[in-house]
């Protein structure tokens, strides 16, 4: 384990069981080692605050600051920056130290512990279907009717109601909650306190009040789905809510009733989708982008954070802004108000001084 100058566990990021080598790492990532291939390496930190048994990475000449001082035993950097001046001596040359970085970030990762079978705390009922190695942890709930695959994980205080259907290798972390009827693909992790396939926002004014309607649709996760802490995907109300095969949502999201959101999608965290809205493959949604109800964002556009839109946009582009708008308009339209405002300021000096006269 790494240590700190007084002997003591560091508090870095991927402190890891198995030691390795520099060399090891090289050799792992194709890169060219320049120094010492035997530092042994603990755990993986950032330039400022990593030392002598960790590995770091340089991928932009902002962090070379950083590298001059830093105390890393090794780091994975660009050819560009091979020559650069600085204390790490070890150094492992690769043309994309960020993509080689991640690909050994799975060495020094600690896996939580898994003990296979129920707890006995928790409360399965005598209808549920369990596959072969499923693990459910203390308190959870499992409920009427649910068929849950091989392989699935089922943490502490998770609840899967009735009827629901969990494929293989499903990993629902402590505190989330599968409603009543929803499918979840293979490989679909929701993090804690995640809620899938609650009754969307639906009601119906009437005289004596709003009256909720009816959700008949359900709630499907397709394979590789990954919820994140705190996120709420609601079933239909007519038609089904469905996320596609490896799409990623971040934490605090909010996915309203009949929403389509295609295959490989990515969400950042506090966006918000309002029903009936189609997202197309590939889309990217920065945080706090608000979609309005009934509209469709084509393949692959991409929308900037906290943009709001209104309407739909088209295949492959990028909006940004309150209300959304291409890019480059919404960028002419921010240096048109700041000329604006310079025109403006001389113009109100001039009318003042007419007024005083």
């Amino acid at each position: 384990m790494a240590s700190d100058s007084a002997g003591q566990p560091a508090a870095n990021g991927g402190d890891g069981h198995k030691p390795v080598t520099a060399a090891d790492i090289a050799a792992q990532i194709g890169g060219r080692l320049i120094g010492d291939g035997q530092t042994i390496l603990h755990s993986v930190a950032p330039l400022d605050r990593a030392g002598a048994s960790d590995l770091s990475f340089l991928a932009h000449a902002r962090y070379g600051g950083w590298f001059a001082t830093s105390k890393a035993g090794a780091v994975i950097m660009g050819p560009a920056f091979e020559a650069l001046a600085g204390t790490p001596e070890t150094r492992i040359i690769v043309d994309k130290p960020m993509d080689a970085m991640v690909s050994v970030l799975a060495r020094f990762h600690r896996s939580e512990p898994r003990v296979v079978g129920v707890h006995a705390s928790a409360v399965v009922s005598p209808s549920a279907t369990l596959g072969v190695g499923v693990t459910i942890d203390a308190g959870a709930v499992i409920g009427d009717q649910v068929v849950i695959g091989d392989g699935c994980w089922i943490g502490a205080n998770a609840v899967v109601s009735t009827g629901s259907v969990l494929g293989r290798d499903v990993r629902l972390h402590a505190l989330s909650t599968v409603y009543p009827y929803t499918e979840l693909g293979d490989r679909v992790v929701l993090h804690s306190g995640a809620r899938v396939g609650r009754e969307g926002f639906g009601f119906v004014p009437q005289a004596n009040g709003p009256v909720r309607i009816p959700h008949s649709g359900r709630c499907v996760l397709e394979q590789d789905v990954e919820i994140g802490a705190n996120s709420c995907v609601d079933r239909g109300s007519v038609d089904d809510t469905i996320i596609g095969a490896g799409t990623k949502i971040d934490n605090l999201v909010q996915v309203a009733h009949n929403v389509r959101v295609g295959r490989m999608c990515f969400f950042a965290a506090q966006v918000g989708v309002a029903g009936s809205t189609r997202i197309e493959d590939g889309v990217q949604l920065g945080g706090q982008v608000g979609l309005s109800g009934h509209l469709t964002i084509g393949a692959r556009a991409t929308v900037a954070a906290q943009a709001g839109v209104f309407g739909d946009i088209p295949a492959g582009e990028l909006w940004s802004g309150y209300p959304a708008r291409p890019h480059k308009e919404q960028l002419r339209s921010q240096a048109a108000l700041n000329r604006l405002a310079k025109i403006i300021r001389p113009i109100e000096q001039l009318l003042k001084g007419e007024s005083s006269t």
